[in-house]
This record gives C-alpha cells, structure tokens and sequence, in this order.
C-alpha cells in the first residue's frame, strides 16, 4: 500500500547536475573498498553533500579521505586528503565542517586554515574505539547527533546513536540498530528520524531532555538489497529518502505515506541529499557513478 489514497506516487527523474572531474577519479584497490565492494575497482564514493553559507557545496570521498568544495559555477577543488573514510558532513554556525569518519571517529575541520582536528576517536574515558561512524546533524541547540554504524546489521544489531553537547557531553541514546545511517529531525526538533539501512527501515523516535529516548518505531519500511541512507525534511515536515539499492529518493509526507519517488537518471547508488541554499530544490549524490544530481522539490 502506497498511501491512504491508494494512488500510486507521483514518479519525478532527477537531473545531472555535476560529475567528479576525470583528473580526481582514482580506479584501485582500497581499504574501504575492500570491505564495502569486495572485487571492484572504483575510483570514488560521494557521500555526505552539505552547502555552506555563501553556496558552495561540499562533499565526502569515502575511499580516498577527500573532501570537495563545488562552487555555484560547478568548479570542484580538493580542500583535503588525509588518511580516513570521510562520510557524513555538518556544518556549524562558526563554517567549520565537522566529519563522521569510518576510519578516525569524529572530526572537525577548518575551511579556512585548513587544519583537522580530531575531537572523538571513541566513546568513552577509555578511547575505545567507534564500529565506524556514518553520519550527524546539528539540532536547533547546537547539540551533534551522530551515527555509528560500523559492519552492523540483522546478524549484528548493535549500531549506535550519539548525542554530542556542546559542553562535550556525550550521550548514547540507542545501541541496538541494524546499520544506523542518515538522520534528521521533524521541523518541531522533537522526533529524530534515523535511518536503519539493514533493517530496511526508517525508524522515529522521540528525544527527551535527557538525551533518552522511548517507544522507537518504524516509520516507513523499504525493500531491495541495501536500505534507506541519508535523510532530508522539507518545511511542511515531509522526508526525503535516499534509498542506496533503489536508485532514487522517496518522499513521505509526516504518516508516512509514500507521495513521490524521484529518479536517477544514472546507476542506481543514490546515498545522500540536502536541500540547496534557497530551499527549492535537492541535491543528491548518486556514489556509483560519482555524480551530483538535482531535482526541485516536488509540491
């Protein structure tokens, strides 16, 4: 069932809007790779889109620890290579890009001096470290929630949930999700939505003052051999869905009911999206084919 209308979803082709230059594409092997796409040789995995305050898009190249910076013009430059699995990207008030790196734990860097800071490599007293963390999103207090994913899944379901006070402060609020991924909150700050990509679902949960959380739910559940990835919530409290295995994004309205799907008109590894600066439209990496693509926002 689609929705309570029982209409089928309105079908919208997303756009290219930007690919990877050829002089960035690196074709070897990888430790990334190895364990993620076993026997493949890719020269790049786009992750973790994110526009900065005067329009400049930023992404992540998980495999070769590179961040991008595209300008309006849609000219790509390398701001940093180092040695870690960049994924999901956050900006702060300040312009900083903070980092959820697979490989180092929680990272802060500087557009402006270039310097990387790392800020967490594990989440105790005892720096044990993190399954390998995923993504993060500020809250309207400045509060960083963050994924640690890891190898989790079905046969594993021990990814967590964090909460990082600005205070420094850290918070587990879940430890029992099958790969959490992508995450965002509804437009009253209340209701975190995170999405569990081995599960094939998007679970919503309340967030208490405490940074506790109870009676988590499974919001929307998917198919096909990957599951939901980032998440995007548009100002009427609709959510954007990029599915890693389904080729496209799925928009849900606040009950969960699937009002549209919009599709990639290249490979079919849609992994992330934001919305670009003036809130009209999406941007969306498909990984596979290295591609930036756009798409306004379906009414």
């Amino acid at each position: 069932m689609w929705n309570l209308n029982f209409q089928p979803p309105t079908v919208i082709d997303a756009s290219i809007w930007s690919s990877l230059p050829q002089q960035f594409r690196i074709a070897k092997e990888n430790e990334w790779a190895l364990v993620n796409k076993p026997g493949q040789l890719i020269d790049s995995f786009l992750e973790g889109p994110v526009f900065d305050a005067i329009g400049n898009l930023y992404v992540a190249d998980i495999p070769y620890g590179r961040i991008f910076k595209i300008s309006p013009n849609k000219d790509w430059e390398l701001i940093i290579q180092y040695d870690g699995m960049p994924n999901g990207l956050a900006i702060d008030v300040s312009g900083v890009i903070w980092i959820a790196d697979y490989k180092q734990g929680l990272l802060r860097f500087d557009p402006r001096s270039k310097s990387l800071e790392v800020i967490l490599r594990g989440p105790n007293k005892n720096q044990d470290s993190f399954l390998g963390l995923n993504d993060l999103i500020f809250d309207k207090k400045g509060n960083l929630f963050f994924t640690d994913q890891g190898q989790t899944g079905l046969h594993d379901p021990t990814g967590k949930v964090f909460c990082l006070e600005p205070s420094g402060q850290l918070h587990q609020i879940l430890n029992n999700v099958p790969s959490p991924n992508g995450l965002v909150f509804d437009q009253s700050g209340r209701f975190l939505f995170v999405s569990a990509t081995r599960s094939n679902n998007v679970w919503r949960m309340p967030i208490f003052a405490d940074f506790s959380t109870g009676k988590v739910g499974a919001f929307q559940t998917f198919f096909g051999a990957s599951g939901p990835d980032g998440l995007a919530l548009d100002g009427k409290d609709n959510l954007y869905v990029a599915h890693a295995s389904l080729g496209g994004v799925f928009k849900l309205n606040m009950r969960g009911e699937l009002l549209a799907y919009i599709k990639t008109p290249i490979g079919h590894t849609v992994t992330n999206l934001c919305f670009t600066p003036d809130l009209k439209s999406l941007m969306i990496t498909e990984s596979s084919s290295g591609t930036l693509l756009k798409v306004s926002i379906p009414e």
